[in-house]
């Protein structure tokens, strides 16, 4: 349906009447200014639709779509890992450990999966540090780092970049079960 007009119209209603020439150039003009807030109004809503679209991309039925987020599941196998004592006997600033490990996903191996961890902070006998790790997912690779507190179990990472299939990635690692057979990452690339 749409806007609907009469098919007769009545002139007396309009002002067209006799004694009636005042009051329809009244409703003439409110008849001017209703469709000139119409048009402007109109005109308002194309732009803002106009601009929505080009900063969203859509789909052929004109919904946009949602960027995705791709989620890889990899199970590390340790195979290496020491730490370096360095100053004073005890923890201390500088102390580091390095690690490596098979990283497996859907039950093959695609990569070796490496870092580090830097001793950069040290409160009563609590120790932060600053890891940078880097793991090998079949067609490329994935850089990560953040703060972490020394013997956790768990770990949040930022993705700094990548290489290959992943190159300039950006996203999070979240690492559960840390040093156990049973550890596992999952990476979240942003679109």
């Amino acid at each position: 349906m749409g806007v609907g007009y009469p098919k007769t119209i009545d002139a007396h209603r309009l002002g067209q009447g006799p004694g009636n020439e005042q009051g329809a150039s009244k409703r003439r003009a409110k008849l001017r200014k209703f469709f000139g807030v119409s048009l402007a109004a109109a005109a308002v809503g194309v732009c803002a639709v106009s601009s929505a679209d080009a900063t969203t991309s859509g789909s052929v039925s004109g919904t946009p779509e949602k960027p995705r987020v791709q989620v890889i599941d990899i199970r590390l196998k340790n195979e290496q890992h020491a730490e370096t004592d360095l100053g004073p006997a005890g923890p201390s600033l500088g102390d580091f450990n390095s690690f490596s490990g098979r990283a497996i996903r859907d039950g093959r191996e695609v990569g070796l999966g490496a870092g580090s961890c830097k001793t950069v902070h040290i409160e009563g006998d609590k120790a932060t540090t600053q890891c940078v790790i880097t793991v090998e997912i079949g067609r490329g690779s994935v850089t990560m780092q953040s703060l972490a507190p020394k013997g956790g179990s768990s770990l949040e990472m930022a993705i700094t970049g990548g290489t290959g299939a992943y190159a300039g990635a950006r996203g999070t690692a979240h690492y559960w079960a840390i040093g156990t057979p049973d550890e596992c990452m999952r990476v979240r690339l942003l679109p």
